[in-house]
């Protein structure tokens, strides 16, 4: 018998020396009264026992939000918050709740307090064209049929819908890729209002948080698609970020990309800045906060840094890859901004506070501007991850590299899972970084310098979406579904 477990039985026996008849038979009814409670607690403490350190849940925080694409500034960490390692579909466990969705979006969840936010597009005419593991395809789907573009908010312990809304009904305006939708765009919330841009459609829509809508804004035609080709549509699928009282969106297309502000109450706009040469992108802006002042990081073909309060341009940096899809990250004291297409596939580490043009002089990789820089292993779709000192990126074939996130030093290479397409972004949380592929499979590891697998989670269905984490609870999107999760 292990020593634990025989501290725990010793604890069961009661002495019974030098005890009148009446005592005696009060012990042994308490004794046999208390025995299920006993059990149970046992039962407890042998699975605590058996946990293995890196599935054992992490001492817990007060409960932070998770308010717009890949959590607060897109950063994608929630140290503290409880999430699960280990859960399993099929049997329940740490299945807490499971919501089907009309339509289908890779849109991905948000949280704050008791809600989780979602955006779908319900097609009228069925149509839920959607194609996983599909690297290279650059047709567009035919799917334009009318759509209800909805908003959704979800109790956090149930997962029932608390209110819906049709926020737009109508044929959308251009097409979408098959591995996208017409609800493309993640939400965004400060916790009094929420937004949700539905680009295919140029909607952009501000609603208070019991889904009441306050305004609603005609964007135009916004029409994203494979720069080669202008007949191939893709779709627009930045996301919008909050900045202050205003809310911030990215608008680049084949011709007259723009990047805007509009007022939080009424949608108003604030400010607006032509973006000069710039052609479809799909990542969303970054704010970078720090003693140099607040600065907005937009990725494209050229690399630009904004006033967030005014849109007035600071910095511009190049080249970059003419496909761009993952956002900016910023660390305490460098951002980070990759491409992974062709004519160059860079990473750059950049340091805030600059003006002007900090392009590179050529056969350099670093300058005053530039902390470090290669021009090979940028990724194309999911965005980097800035974790415990090291820069986690993936490209869509599940190669994961990790450098020093201080000098570029590569610390690892390997691949996560077998080989499924990646789109969704990674996450981190207490000392794991995880993974989801559209094989609707969910790689937990653990952060560091090695490449070290501790859990595979298997899903139903493809996931495209980032998951999103707060207060012990993880929420997965599927094309199909929404899963809440955590210990129960």
């Amino acid at each position: 018998m292990a020593p634990a477990t025989k501290q725990w039985m010793m604890g069961l026996q009661v002495s019974g020396k030098s005890e009148g008849t009446d005592t005696k038979m009060m012990k042994r009814k308490l004794r046999w009264t208390a025995l299920p409670c006993l059990l149970v607690a046992f039962l407890a403490f042998v699975a605590r026992a058996a946990q293995s350190p890196e599935t054992a849940a992490a001492p817990r925080l007060a409960a932070e939000p998770w308010p717009s694409f890949r959590g607060t500034a897109a950063a994608g960490t929630a140290d503290g918050q409880g999430a699960v390692a280990e859960w399993d579909v099929p049997s329940g466990r740490n299945i807490r709740w499971t919501v089907p969705l009309a339509g289908f979006a890779n849109s991905s969840p948000i949280i704050w307090g008791n809600r989780v936010i979602l955006t779908s597009a319900v097609s009228g005419a069925g149509d839920a064209t959607f194609s996983a593991n599909t690297i290279s395809n650059v047709r567009s789907a035919n799917d334009m049929s009318e759509q209800t573009l909805q908003l959704m908010g979800l109790d956090t312990a149930t997962g029932n819908v608390v209110w819906e809304r049709d926020v737009y009904k109508g044929a959308p305006r251009t097409k979408r890729h098959p591995k996208s939708s017409h609800a493309a765009g993640t939400p965004a919330t400060d916790g009094r209002h929420i937004v949700a841009m539905y680009g295919t459609s140029g909607i952009l829509a501000g609603y208070d948080m019991s889904g009441n809508p306050l305004w609603k804004n005609d964007l135009g035609v916004i029409d994203s698609g494979y720069v080669p080709d202008p007949t191939a549509q893709w779709g627009h699928s930045s996301s919008p970020i909050i900045y202050q009282n205003t809310v911030i969106a990215q608008v680049d297309q084949q011709k007259n990309s723009f990047i805007a502000a509009y007022d939080l109450d009424t949608g108003k706009e604030v400010w607006k800045t032509a973006r000069d040469g710039e052609v479809s992108t799909w990542g969303t802006p970054t704010v970078f906060r720090g003693k140099t002042g607040d600065e907005l990081i937009t990725n494209g073909t050229t690399i630009r840094s904004y006033d967030p309060k005014t849109g007035r341009l600071r910095w511009s940096l190049g080249p970059n890859s003419q496909i761009t899809i993952p956002t900016p990250i910023a660390g305490p004291d460098i951002i980070y901004v990759m491409g992974g297409y062709t004519p160059v596939r860079p990473i750059y580490a950049v340091r805030p506070g600059f003006t002007g043009d900090i392009s590179l002089k050529a056969g350099a990789t670093s300058s005053d501007a530039i902390a470090w820089s290669n021009d090979r292993d940028g990724v194309y779709i999911p965005t980097p991850i800035l974790y415990r000192g090291l820069l986690y990126a993936v490209n869509n074939t599940g190669i994961l590299t990790a450098y020093d996130a201080l000098t570029g030093e590569r610390a690892f290479r390997s691949r996560v899972g077998t080989g499924s397409a990646v789109s969704a972004s990674p996450i981190a949380a207490d000392g794991r970084l995880y993974f989801a592929n559209e094989d609707g499979e969910v790689f937990v590891i653990r952060a560091g310098r090695t490449y070290e697998e501790i859990t595979r989670n298997a899903m139903p269905d493809p996931i495209t979406a980032t998951p999103a984490i707060s207060d012990g609870l993880l929420v997965i999107r599927t094309i199909r579904s929404v899963y809440g999760i955590g210990s129960k």
